[in-house]
């Protein structure tokens, strides 16, 4: 039985926690709404009295997050789809997925139904505690299987932290206690480029007490790559990006992160896919521990973005936004004319959305780029393959 007391301040709730949790969630006034919305064919108190019924986690992840995170893909995305779960399921043993990162709630969310929907063990899910606003926050994410990354502490504190979270995610994956999924960098990719943290992959290799092919081996890395037709707080991004160019620095408002949460569920996101790359290889961590120091993490990083840059689906909306950005007509054979028309109003449209004072034509320029960078990304991949 492996113990949990070394991890008590940043392991996910046990059933008998979480239960307790849920009695006290369920007396929060917005239980109500939320349950109306989930739930519109049942009385207004459903999910309360369900909270205070619930005595697991899986239950409370069948019962309630599983139908929250499909009310969200049939309310606010025109088609949702997915592709390599066989790289899942040709793979033993539990894995750590990391994922590029677009929205703070979605990402790890819909990666959980893709896995619900195929009988599969749902993930633990690193989030940072910047999103533990409150009690009640806390509660609800800790009884959903969330492990708790400590942010914004001195550099000696955050190594400590991060050698505790780097050993609790070898032991969950190598006991065979769960799978984890956490984001491939600190903060969603915010310009549309999605590049791995070389630190997040220090972090790893932190608690490993073999060598560097065993200790990357035994994580079983799966990337994956989520795409949105319409990008989650798009408007929000932009803002912030011209902020701290203008700036040097962006400093969120202390409800931010919250409206950005409930933005990126409401929002209209058009299509969504999600793609499940290959495994990392024993022959890519080879080769990569023939390399000096960094440069070792330099070559997983690359392999793990090259699985991210080739699963990423790009829509006419990427086509689009690359053209327009870049004053090109190379793509134009992916839409057309109203095409154009349409997605330029949307620009308008969101642009309008953020508070005068900022120079417009920046801020579109951003938003186009926003839409257009993972095109880049992908000529980029494709002229390094050429080569």
């Amino acid at each position: 039985m492996t113990d949990l007391n070394e991890f008590s301040d940043i392991r996910p709730y046990t059933d008998e926690e979480a239960a307790q949790a849920f009695q006290k969630i369920a007396e929060h006034p917005l239980v109500l709404k939320v349950s109306s919305s989930i739930f519109p064919n049942e009385k207004p108190e459903f999910l309360r009295e369900a909270l205070k019924g619930i005595k697991s986690v899986d239950e409370f992840q069948n019962l309630v997050m599983t139908k929250a995170v499909e009310w969200v893909l049939t309310n606010t995305a025109h088609n949702f789809s997915y592709d390599g779960i066989e790289n899942i399921m040709n793979s033993e043993g539990k894995h750590v997925f990391l994922s590029n990162h677009r929205d703070i709630v979605l990402d790890p969310a819909i990666t959980q139904i893709v896995l619900f929907r195929n009988g599969l063990q749902m993930t633990e899910i690193a989030v940072g505690d910047n999103l533990l606003t409150n009690q009640y926050v806390e509660a609800l994410i800790r009884s959903n299987r969330m492990i708790k990354v400590i942010r914004g502490i001195s550099a000696r504190t955050l190594y400590l932290s991060s050698q505790l979270l780097s050993k609790y995610i070898r032991q969950s994956i190598t006991s065979g206690s769960s799978s984890i999924w956490i984001a491939q960098r600190e903060g969603r990719a915010k310009n549309g480029i999605d590049i791995t943290e070389q630190g997040l992959l220090k972090m790893l290799d932190m608690s490993g007490t073999q060598d560097f092919v065993t200790n990357f081996e035994e994580l079983n890395i799966i990337p994956l790559s989520i795409s949105y037709e319409y990008e989650p707080c798009d408007a929000f991004k932009a803002r912030e990006l011209l902020v701290t160019r203008n700036e040097g620095k962006y400093v969120k408002a202390s409800n931010e992160d919250i409206i950005s949460i409930v933005t990126g569920i409401k929002q209209q996101k058009g299509n969504i896919h999600l793609n499940i790359g290959k495994p990392l290889t024993h022959e890519e961590i080879l080769e990569a521990s023939y390399c000096t120091k960094n440069d070792r993490y330099q070559a997983i990083r690359h392999a793990v973005d090259v699985r991210v840059i080739e699963g990423y689906m790009l829509w006419k909306n990427n086509y689009m936004g690359y053209d327009l950005a870049n004053g090109s007509t190379k793509y134009s054979d992916r839409y057309d004319a109203a095409d154009l028309e349409q997605f330029k109003a949307y620009i308008e449209g969101q642009l309008d959305r953020v508070q005068e004072g900022l120079d417009r034509a920046e801020l579109r320029d951003i938003l186009l780029r926003i839409y257009g960078n993972p095109v880049a990304e992908k000529e980029k991949l494709l002229g390094e393959q050429s080569q």
